[in-house]
């Protein structure tokens, strides 16, 4: 093992989207765990949207990333050495390690992961913080009900393609809103949508006209924005709401764009609801537990965008997510398991 590895820290605060000067790539000692500490080498990296707001020096659900700071992010790995009583070496775990090839930890928010019973990029998706949002989001905040009509924005991403997926188990319709003809059908044929929308070439409101035409019972949003608008028109009485990102509005220069369309929540006697998935951590193994249950019936696909670059590839494998590159979950592969 290299006593030196590589570390993306951030350099500066973005404007707009995040730019090669805004970090720095730096050599740094790959550091010896103390007592109580664990060594992780990192294999994969979760690239997720909330990133760009822990760029932000604005006050939100959790500190900013400092300048000087590593990036955060979640990652999976291999622990190559340990004086914490609860990991061994050879033990695969999940935390929260940075955009780093090693990482020293205390064991906090570390989750130990079986390869065995999935592969270990599925750890950052569908048995991730991603299924977890999608799981808590939907049924704890959407509350949905069988028959109800379900709307799901950035369907083919991360998150909303496994909130698709849950809704159809629990008995839904479920509408996906996506961009491109490619992520839409991917929506309908693998994911078991009902219908799908490109809001890149249909029209939001008149689309939702004919595949809610009853109305929308729950809107899971990921995006924001105009699309959010449009929705909003098309809610059913009662519906629920649920704002979990809003990936239209990330990297504006302008600030966020409201809902101009939000008296239809009085109209419509309707909720809207935001959520953080770190609200439901002591309920983690609950969902965990579910989600695999489902994985291994083969009711629910895990699909992960995995880019083979090193962590040297960070920037520009992050900036996929603002173009709508990806479809699932976006992985960045560090090393070698």
């Amino acid at each position: 093992m290299s006593s030196t590895q590589h570390q993306f820290r951030l350099a500066a605060r973005p404007v707009g989207l995040p730019k090669p000067s805004d970090w720095d790539y730096v050599e740094a000692p790959v550091g010896e765990p103390g007592d109580g500490e664990l060594l992780v080498k990192v294999l994969y990296l979760s690239l997720d949207p909330a990133m760009r707001g822990w760029m932000n020096a604005g006050r939100s659900y959790i500190r900013p990333v400092e300048i000087g700071e590593v990036m955060r992010a979640v990652g999976v790995g291999r622990v190559v050495a340990s004086r914490h009583p609860d990991f061994a070496v050879g033990d695969h775990v999940s935390g929260m390690f940075g955009v780093q090839e090693y990482c020293v930890s205390d064991g906090r928010g570390v989750t130990k992961a079986d390869p065995a019973l999935a592969p270990l990029p599925v750890y950052l998706g569908t048995l991730g913080g991603t299924g977890l949002t999608a799981y808590f989001g939907l049924i704890d905040i959407g509350r949905p009900e069988a028959g109800q009509t379900v709307v799901v924005s950035g369907a083919a991403g991360a998150v909303g393609s496994v909130v698709g997926q849950i809704a159809k188990i629990l008995g839904c319709r479920v509408v996906g809103i996506a961009g491109g003809e490619r992520k839409c059908r991917m929506l309908v044929e693998e994911f078991g949508f009902d219908a799908a929308i490109d809001y890149r070439d249909q029209d939001v409101k008149k689309a939702l006209r004919e595949h809610a035409p009853d109305g929308v019972d729950v809107y899971f949003d990921n995006v924001g924005g105009d699309v959010l608008d449009a929705v909003l028109t098309r809610l059913a009485r009662g519906a629920r709401v649920v704002i979990c990102g809003a990936i239209s509005q990330y990297n504006s220069v302008e600030p966020a764009k409201g809902p101009a369309n939000y008296m239809s929540l009085l109209v419509n006697r309707a909720s809207m609801t935001g959520m953080v998935v770190f609200d439901y951590v002591d309920r983690y193994g609950e969902a965990i537990e579910q989600l695999a249950k489902w994985l291994a019936d083969g009711r629910l696909t895990s699909k992960e965008d995995i880019v083979d670059g090193g962590v040297s590839a960070f920037p520009d494998t992050l900036l996929k997510l603002f173009r709508g590159e990806n479809t699932g979950k976006l992985v960045l592969k560090v090393a070698d398991e």
